[in-house]
């Protein structure tokens, strides 16, 4: 359903919300082991998230990646799927087609509106805070694809 780039970098936000959440910083290869992504991959996805003020990147010996506890309930998820993959899953037709509206809908339009509109509620509603209260958010990095 989305990118690389952005499945890791959900993944990535959130592991980072788990440990900022017990006062940790994390480094990238320990990010990159515990979502299970190539670690040149995760410093470009953490550089975008950092440079878009998603995570905070602490310089030094003993810096890394952290996200303040008071960012984890105004962060939500749909923010950082926009910013690695845009919009396009949101409002996008559902079978790529360039032109696909009320006016001239694919097959399948009318049904993937009220799909993609429930897809975007819940990213929207939903921020980091609210999936770190979740109780599968510990067997997250567990689970490897």
């Amino acid at each position: 359903m989305f990118s690389k780039s952005c499945e890791y970098g959900l993944r990535a936000t959130i592991f980072i919300a788990e440990q900022s959440s017990s006062n940790q910083v994390v480094g990238l290869k320990t990010i990159a082991k515990a979502i299970n992504s190539p670690e040149a991959f995760t410093a470009k996805i953490l550089q975008v998230l950092t440079k878009n003020n998603i995570i905070s990147s602490i310089k030094g010996p003993h810096g890394g990646f952290r996200i303040e506890e008071s960012r984890m309930k105004e962060i939500k998820l749909i923010q950082i799927i926009t910013i690695l993959d845009g919009n396009k899953i949101f409002y996008g037709c559902g079978l790529g087609l360039d032109q696909c509206d009320e006016n001239f809908p694919c097959p399948l339009h009318n049904q993937f509106v009220k799909v993609k509109e429930e897809l975007r509620m819940m990213f929207e509603t939903n921020t980091l805070q609210d999936i770190l209260f979740t109780e599968n958010v510990k067997n997250m990095f567990w689970l490897k694809r």
